[in-house]
Protein backbone atom coordinates (compact mmCIF):
# COMPACT_ATOMS: atom_id res chain seq x y z
CA UNK A 1 0.00 0.00 0.00
CA UNK A 2 1.30 3.48 -0.85
CA UNK A 3 1.40 6.17 1.43
CA UNK A 4 0.11 9.27 1.79
CA UNK A 5 2.80 12.13 0.70
CA UNK A 6 2.97 15.63 1.90
CA UNK A 7 2.58 18.05 -0.43
CA UNK A 8 2.42 21.81 -0.62
CA UNK A 9 -1.36 21.67 -0.59
CA UNK A 10 -1.44 19.65 2.29
CA UNK A 11 0.06 21.95 4.24
CA UNK A 12 -2.35 24.46 3.44
CA UNK A 13 -5.24 22.09 3.95
CA UNK A 14 -3.46 21.68 7.18
CA UNK A 15 -3.68 25.49 8.29
CA UNK A 16 -7.26 26.11 6.73
CA UNK A 17 -8.47 23.11 8.62
CA UNK A 18 -6.93 24.13 12.02
CA UNK A 19 -8.27 27.44 11.64
CA UNK A 20 -11.15 26.70 11.16
CA UNK A 21 -11.57 24.55 14.31
CA UNK A 22 -9.95 27.28 15.99
CA UNK A 23 -11.88 29.88 15.42
CA UNK A 24 -15.68 28.06 15.60
CA UNK A 25 -14.40 26.39 19.25
CA UNK A 26 -13.82 30.43 20.14
CA UNK A 27 -17.00 31.53 19.23
CA UNK A 28 -18.64 28.77 20.91
CA UNK A 29 -16.90 29.78 23.96
CA UNK A 30 -18.36 33.49 23.59
CA UNK A 31 -21.64 32.16 23.30
CA UNK A 32 -21.82 29.58 25.65
CA UNK A 33 -20.71 32.83 27.79
CA UNK A 34 -23.85 34.81 26.43
CA UNK A 35 -26.09 31.83 27.31
CA UNK A 36 -26.73 31.16 23.55
CA UNK A 37 -25.13 27.90 23.89
CA UNK A 38 -26.56 25.62 27.04
CA UNK A 39 -25.57 22.14 28.77
CA UNK A 40 -22.16 20.69 28.33
CA UNK A 41 -19.59 22.11 26.60
CA UNK A 42 -15.70 20.58 25.87
CA UNK A 43 -13.50 22.98 23.50
CA UNK A 44 -10.68 21.59 21.52
CA UNK A 45 -8.34 24.37 21.22
CA UNK A 46 -4.75 22.99 20.99
CA UNK A 47 -5.51 19.78 19.82
CA UNK A 48 -6.36 20.87 16.11
CA UNK A 49 -3.01 19.27 14.56
CA UNK A 50 -4.42 16.25 15.75
CA UNK A 51 -7.68 15.96 13.33
CA UNK A 52 -5.71 17.74 11.07
CA UNK A 53 -3.44 15.37 10.50
CA UNK A 54 -5.72 12.29 10.76
CA UNK A 55 -7.81 13.77 8.02
CA UNK A 56 -4.81 14.13 5.50
CA UNK A 57 -4.01 10.45 6.03
CA UNK A 58 -7.43 9.08 5.77
CA UNK A 59 -10.39 9.05 2.96
CA UNK A 60 -13.69 10.11 3.20
CA UNK A 61 -15.06 6.83 3.20
CA UNK A 62 -12.76 6.14 7.12
CA UNK A 63 -15.24 6.90 9.69
CA UNK A 64 -14.48 8.96 12.87
CA UNK A 65 -16.06 8.42 16.26
CA UNK A 66 -15.19 10.07 19.61
CA UNK A 67 -16.34 11.34 22.86
CA UNK A 68 -18.16 14.35 24.08
CA UNK A 69 -14.76 17.08 22.70
CA UNK A 70 -16.34 16.58 19.18
CA UNK A 71 -16.72 19.75 17.23
CA UNK A 72 -13.42 19.50 15.55
CA UNK A 73 -13.51 16.05 14.92
CA UNK A 74 -17.00 16.96 13.10
CA UNK A 75 -15.84 20.15 11.05
CA UNK A 76 -12.30 18.32 9.76
CA UNK A 77 -14.71 15.25 8.24
CA UNK A 78 -16.54 17.86 6.09
CA UNK A 79 -19.67 18.64 8.28
CA UNK A 80 -20.67 22.38 7.63
CA UNK A 81 -20.16 25.26 10.13
CA UNK A 82 -23.89 25.62 9.92
CA UNK A 83 -25.26 22.66 11.02
CA UNK A 84 -22.68 21.92 13.96
CA UNK A 85 -23.13 25.33 15.33
CA UNK A 86 -27.18 25.04 14.83
CA UNK A 87 -26.82 21.94 16.82
CA UNK A 88 -25.29 23.79 19.54
CA UNK A 89 -28.28 26.02 19.77
CA UNK A 90 -30.06 23.23 19.81
CA UNK A 91 -31.85 23.83 16.73
CA UNK A 92 -33.84 21.57 14.07
CA UNK A 93 -31.37 22.37 11.39
CA UNK A 94 -28.51 21.14 13.50
CA UNK A 95 -27.02 17.52 12.48
CA UNK A 96 -28.83 15.93 15.40
CA UNK A 97 -31.71 17.48 14.47
CA UNK A 98 -31.34 19.97 17.84
CA UNK A 99 -31.41 16.94 20.05
CA UNK A 100 -28.12 15.78 20.28
CA UNK A 101 -26.45 19.31 21.68
CA UNK A 102 -22.63 19.68 21.86
CA UNK A 103 -21.95 16.34 22.62
CA UNK A 104 -23.23 14.33 20.21
CA UNK A 105 -22.30 15.67 16.26
CA UNK A 106 -22.92 13.03 13.70
CA UNK A 107 -23.57 13.00 10.53
CA UNK A 108 -23.96 9.73 8.31
CA UNK A 109 -23.10 11.23 4.79
CA UNK A 110 -19.53 12.43 6.35
CA UNK A 111 -19.06 9.52 8.31
CA UNK A 112 -18.88 10.85 11.59
CA UNK A 113 -19.82 8.55 13.89
CA UNK A 114 -20.79 10.67 16.42
CA UNK A 115 -19.56 12.50 19.96
CA UNK A 116 -20.30 10.29 22.79
CA UNK A 117 -21.05 11.33 26.32
CA UNK A 118 -20.40 8.16 28.37
CA UNK A 119 -16.75 7.97 28.86
CA UNK A 120 -15.20 5.58 26.94
CA UNK A 121 -18.87 4.70 25.15
CA UNK A 122 -17.28 4.76 21.79
CA UNK A 123 -14.37 2.61 21.71
CA UNK A 124 -16.37 -1.18 21.55
CA UNK A 125 -18.35 1.17 18.92
CA UNK A 126 -15.23 1.93 16.77
CA UNK A 127 -14.48 -2.12 16.78
CA UNK A 128 -17.94 -3.06 16.08
CA UNK A 129 -17.67 -0.34 12.85
CA UNK A 130 -14.54 -1.47 11.68
CA UNK A 131 -16.00 -4.98 12.02
CA UNK A 132 -19.06 -4.18 9.81
CA UNK A 133 -16.40 -2.95 7.20
CA UNK A 134 -14.46 -5.84 7.47
CA UNK A 135 -17.62 -8.50 7.09
CA UNK A 136 -18.74 -6.22 4.20
CA UNK A 137 -15.35 -6.66 2.34
CA UNK A 138 -14.83 -2.83 2.30
CA UNK A 139 -11.34 -1.62 2.39
CA UNK A 140 -12.16 1.24 4.98
CA UNK A 141 -11.00 1.93 8.32
CA UNK A 142 -12.29 3.09 11.54
CA UNK A 143 -10.53 6.17 13.57
CA UNK A 144 -11.61 5.56 17.38
CA UNK A 145 -10.52 8.44 19.72
CA UNK A 146 -10.51 8.87 23.29
CA UNK A 147 -9.23 10.56 26.41
CA UNK A 148 -6.29 9.29 28.44
CA UNK A 149 -9.33 9.07 30.98
CA UNK A 150 -11.42 6.46 29.28
CA UNK A 151 -8.06 4.15 28.83
CA UNK A 152 -9.07 3.09 32.02
CA UNK A 153 -12.70 1.69 31.04
CA UNK A 154 -12.71 -1.82 31.25
CA UNK A 155 -14.56 -1.68 27.43
CA UNK A 156 -10.46 -0.26 26.84
CA UNK A 157 -9.27 -3.53 27.38
CA UNK A 158 -12.50 -5.54 25.82
CA UNK A 159 -12.14 -3.99 22.49
CA UNK A 160 -8.58 -4.01 21.78
CA UNK A 161 -8.64 -8.01 22.40
CA UNK A 162 -10.98 -8.66 20.12
CA UNK A 163 -9.81 -6.07 17.58
CA UNK A 164 -6.23 -7.61 17.61
CA UNK A 165 -8.00 -11.23 17.73
CA UNK A 166 -9.78 -11.05 14.31
CA UNK A 167 -7.65 -8.20 12.90
CA UNK A 168 -10.36 -5.38 12.34
CA UNK A 169 -9.72 -2.46 10.37
CA UNK A 170 -9.55 0.13 13.57
CA UNK A 171 -7.00 2.61 14.72
CA UNK A 172 -7.55 3.28 18.64
CA UNK A 173 -6.29 7.05 19.11
CA UNK A 174 -5.74 8.18 22.56
CA UNK A 175 -5.77 12.00 22.55
CA UNK A 176 -3.91 11.85 26.01
CA UNK A 177 -4.12 15.99 26.82
CA UNK A 178 -2.82 15.16 30.40
CA UNK A 179 -5.97 15.19 32.11
CA UNK A 180 -9.13 13.56 32.55
CA UNK A 181 -10.99 16.42 34.34
CA UNK A 182 -8.93 17.72 36.34
CA UNK A 183 -6.94 14.49 37.21
CA UNK A 184 -3.35 14.54 35.82
CA UNK A 185 -2.03 11.44 34.44
CA UNK A 186 0.68 11.08 36.87
CA UNK A 187 -2.25 10.95 39.65
CA UNK A 188 -4.16 8.11 38.18
CA UNK A 189 -1.68 5.60 37.09
CA UNK A 190 1.96 4.42 37.88
CA UNK A 191 2.82 4.18 34.07
CA UNK A 192 2.48 6.84 32.41
CA UNK A 193 3.52 5.97 28.62
CA UNK A 194 -0.23 5.09 27.49
CA UNK A 195 0.93 3.79 24.19
CA UNK A 196 2.42 0.80 26.05
CA UNK A 197 -0.69 -0.43 27.46
CA UNK A 198 -1.28 -1.87 23.63
CA UNK A 199 1.70 -3.82 24.15
CA UNK A 200 -0.64 -6.26 26.65
CA UNK A 201 -2.42 -7.24 23.36
CA UNK A 202 0.83 -7.58 20.97
CA UNK A 203 -0.93 -4.75 19.34
CA UNK A 204 1.31 -2.19 17.37
CA UNK A 205 1.37 0.60 19.43
CA UNK A 206 3.28 4.44 19.38
CA UNK A 207 3.28 7.76 20.96
CA UNK A 208 2.73 10.49 18.81
CA UNK A 209 3.81 14.65 19.00
CA UNK A 210 0.39 15.85 19.13
CA UNK A 211 1.22 19.05 18.46
CA UNK A 212 3.50 18.37 15.32
CA UNK A 213 0.92 17.78 12.47
CA UNK A 214 3.40 16.39 10.45
CA UNK A 215 4.39 13.70 13.16
CA UNK A 216 0.34 13.02 13.40
CA UNK A 217 -0.09 12.66 9.85
CA UNK A 218 3.16 10.19 9.20
CA UNK A 219 1.68 7.78 11.99
CA UNK A 220 -1.89 7.64 11.06
CA UNK A 221 -0.59 7.06 7.13
CA UNK A 222 1.31 4.03 8.48
CA UNK A 223 -1.24 2.63 10.46
CA UNK A 224 -4.08 3.47 8.37
CA UNK A 225 -1.90 1.30 5.20
CA UNK A 226 -1.30 -1.70 7.97
CA UNK A 227 -5.13 -1.51 8.39
CA UNK A 228 -6.07 -1.85 4.62
CA UNK A 229 -3.88 -4.75 4.16
CA UNK A 230 -5.61 -6.54 6.30
CA UNK A 231 -3.02 -6.17 8.94
CA UNK A 232 -4.79 -5.20 12.06
CA UNK A 233 -5.53 -2.40 14.68
CA UNK A 234 -3.13 -0.26 16.08
CA UNK A 235 -3.03 1.91 19.67
CA UNK A 236 -1.57 5.55 19.03
CA UNK A 237 -1.05 7.87 21.84
CA UNK A 238 -1.24 11.22 20.52
CA UNK A 239 0.43 13.40 23.37
CA UNK A 240 -1.85 16.90 22.77
CA UNK A 241 -2.88 19.33 25.09
CA UNK A 242 -6.04 21.61 25.74
CA UNK A 243 -5.62 25.41 26.59
CA UNK A 244 -9.07 25.76 28.13
CA UNK A 245 -10.70 23.76 31.03
CA UNK A 246 -11.91 20.29 30.79
CA UNK A 247 -15.50 21.83 29.79
CA UNK A 248 -16.93 25.82 30.06
CA UNK A 249 -17.48 25.03 33.33
CA UNK A 250 -13.90 24.40 34.30
CA UNK A 251 -11.37 27.11 35.71
CA UNK A 252 -8.41 24.57 35.02
CA UNK A 253 -6.80 25.83 38.51
CA UNK A 254 -5.01 22.23 38.65
CA UNK A 255 -2.09 23.18 36.16
CA UNK A 256 0.38 26.34 36.42
CA UNK A 257 0.23 28.90 33.87
CA UNK A 258 4.06 27.75 33.06
CA UNK A 259 2.79 24.86 31.53
CA UNK A 260 0.04 26.45 29.38
CA UNK A 261 2.17 28.37 27.93
CA UNK A 262 4.67 25.79 27.54
CA UNK A 263 2.20 24.27 25.22
CA UNK A 264 1.17 27.45 23.68
CA UNK A 265 4.66 27.77 22.12
CA UNK A 266 4.61 24.77 20.22
CA UNK A 267 1.05 25.84 18.65
CA UNK A 268 0.61 23.83 15.83
CA UNK A 269 -0.93 26.96 13.51
CA UNK A 270 2.04 29.00 14.40
CA UNK A 271 4.27 26.57 13.14
CA UNK A 272 2.89 25.62 10.64
CA UNK A 273 2.04 28.86 9.25
CA UNK A 274 5.83 29.32 10.06
CA UNK A 275 6.61 26.29 7.54
CA UNK A 276 4.26 27.23 4.73
CA UNK A 277 6.16 30.59 4.71
CA UNK A 278 9.47 29.06 5.15
CA UNK A 279 8.78 26.88 1.88
CA UNK A 280 7.48 30.09 -0.08
CA UNK A 281 4.34 28.06 -0.43
CA UNK A 282 2.45 31.07 0.26
CA UNK A 283 2.42 34.91 1.61
CA UNK A 284 0.72 37.00 4.78
CA UNK A 285 -2.17 37.64 1.60
CA UNK A 286 -2.90 34.15 1.44
CA UNK A 287 -3.23 34.16 5.31
CA UNK A 288 -5.31 37.11 5.53
CA UNK A 289 -7.38 35.88 2.76
CA UNK A 290 -8.18 32.24 4.62
CA UNK A 291 -8.27 34.10 7.95
CA UNK A 292 -11.36 36.39 6.50
CA UNK A 293 -12.81 33.45 4.49
CA UNK A 294 -13.12 31.48 7.75
CA UNK A 295 -14.12 34.36 10.10
CA UNK A 296 -17.50 34.98 7.47
CA UNK A 297 -18.41 30.92 7.93
CA UNK A 298 -18.37 31.25 11.53
CA UNK A 299 -20.34 34.72 11.85
CA UNK A 300 -22.56 33.27 8.95
CA UNK A 301 -23.13 30.02 11.17
CA UNK A 302 -23.92 31.99 14.28
CA UNK A 303 -26.66 34.13 11.92
CA UNK A 304 -27.72 30.33 10.81
CA UNK A 305 -28.37 29.04 14.06
CA UNK A 306 -30.04 31.67 15.45
CA UNK A 307 -32.08 32.56 13.04
CA UNK A 308 -33.25 28.73 12.56
CA UNK A 309 -36.18 27.12 14.67
CA UNK A 310 -35.93 25.18 17.56
CA UNK A 311 -37.71 21.25 17.00
CA UNK A 312 -41.27 20.81 17.44
CA UNK A 313 -42.63 19.77 20.95
CA UNK A 314 -44.05 16.52 18.66
CA UNK A 315 -40.98 15.18 17.20
CA UNK A 316 -39.68 14.17 21.37
CA UNK A 317 -40.14 10.65 20.46
CA UNK A 318 -38.07 10.86 16.98
CA UNK A 319 -34.85 9.37 16.02
CA UNK A 320 -34.96 7.28 19.00
CA UNK A 321 -34.92 3.81 16.91
CA UNK A 322 -34.26 3.04 13.10
CA UNK A 323 -36.32 0.40 11.58
CA UNK A 324 -33.83 -0.87 8.71
CA UNK A 325 -31.51 -3.59 8.20
CA UNK A 326 -28.39 -3.47 9.84
CA UNK A 327 -25.65 -2.29 9.05
CA UNK A 328 -27.60 0.54 8.51
CA UNK A 329 -24.92 3.24 9.03
CA UNK A 330 -22.71 1.33 6.10
CA UNK A 331 -24.86 1.55 3.39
Amino acid sequence: MSSTPITKETYLEWYKSMLLMRKFEEKTGQLYGQQKIRGFCHLYIGQEAVMAGTISATRPDDSVITSYRDHAHALAKGMSANECMAEMFGKVTGCSKGKGGSMHFFSKEHKMMGGHGIVGGQIPLGAGIAFAEQYLGKDSVNVCFMGDGAVRQGAFNESLNMAMLWKLPVIFVCENNGYAMGTSVQRTTNMIDIYKMGFGFDMPSAAVDGMDVVAVHNAMDEAVQRARAGEGPTFLEIRTYRYKGHSMSDPAKYRTKEELEEYKGRDPLVSTKLAILENNYADEAWFAEVEADVKKVVDESVKFAEESPYPDASEIYDDVYVQKDYPFVMD
